[in-house]
């Protein structure tokens, strides 16, 4: 029997709200071997295997077509890979798991406030301290195409591994690129969003792999599950 591979969030509200979406569907995932098993199921659904993985794990895997399908951040899936939106095909926007990939400054720097003041300070920094600015970020690849597109190349990127936002104030990093929801921890912690500074508003996503071998078969129980989760059918 064919079948194909489903990938939902192993954790947090996404897996929760993940797993919702499948439930107002009428489509419960049981996972069989407890809470703890990165193995599911869809009652009634034989040819559907469930797999419960990071949602970073799911953006690559949906990448390279090891999955067929699968639930997850849109500001992975431009993380992950330069080409990556065009590995995959959105089915469904899915209303949750929303935030904005941001270039944040100190509250201090009162005359910074779009990409094209930063590259005047990036300019600044090398002149007069002799060094580029750094930027903290867990995005290295969201970050460098944002600042390509400006024209912004003096910097350097501090690999974030903890609180980024955290990062200016200990002197880690000069400003940041992350992930808010609200802006709330940015002001909390002394930071400003750049008039121009959202590089991506993210939500999760119910994907499809463009990738994976896609049978006639295994192509009708894809389109037979997307048509009873009300999502947009699929062509390779």
């Amino acid at each position: 029997m064919s079948t194909i591979m489903l990938a939902v969030p192993s954790k947090g509200r996404i897996q929760e709200e993940s797993i919702a979406i499948f439930e107002r569907a009428g489509l419960a995932i049981d996972r069989p071997g407890g809470a703890r098993s990165y193995l599911g199921e869809i009652d009634g659904w034989p040819e559907v295997t469930v797999r419960f993985l990071s949602a970073s794990e799911i953006a690559r895997e949906l990448i390279r077509g090891t999955i067929d399908i699968g639930i997850t951040g849109e500001d992975l899936i431009h993380e992950t890979a330069e080409t990556g939106p065009e590995q995959v095909s959105v089915a469904r926007r899915l209303g949750f798991g929303r935030a904005d990939a941001v270039v944040a400054v100190p509250d201090a720097w009162i005359d910074v406030t779009a990409m094209d003041d930063l590259s005047d300070v990036a300019a600044d920094f090398r002149a007069r301290h002799g060094r580029w600015l750094k930027v903290a970020t867990k995005f290295v690849n969201l970050t460098r195409r944002h600042f390509a597109r400006h024209g912004i190349a003096e910097y350097r990127i501090v690999e974030s591994l903890g609180a980024t936002e955290a990062a200016p104030a200990s002197g880690a990093a000069d400003l940041i690129v992350d992930i808010t929801s609200t802006g709330s921890t940015l002001k909390a912690n002394g930071l400003r969003i750049l008039d121009d500074g959202v590089m991506l508003r993210s939500e999760a996503l119910l994907l499809v792999s463009r990738n994976a071998d896609w049978s006639q078969d295994r192509l009708a129980i894809l389109n037979r599950l997307l048509s009873a989760l009300d999502a947009e059918a699929f062509t390779p």
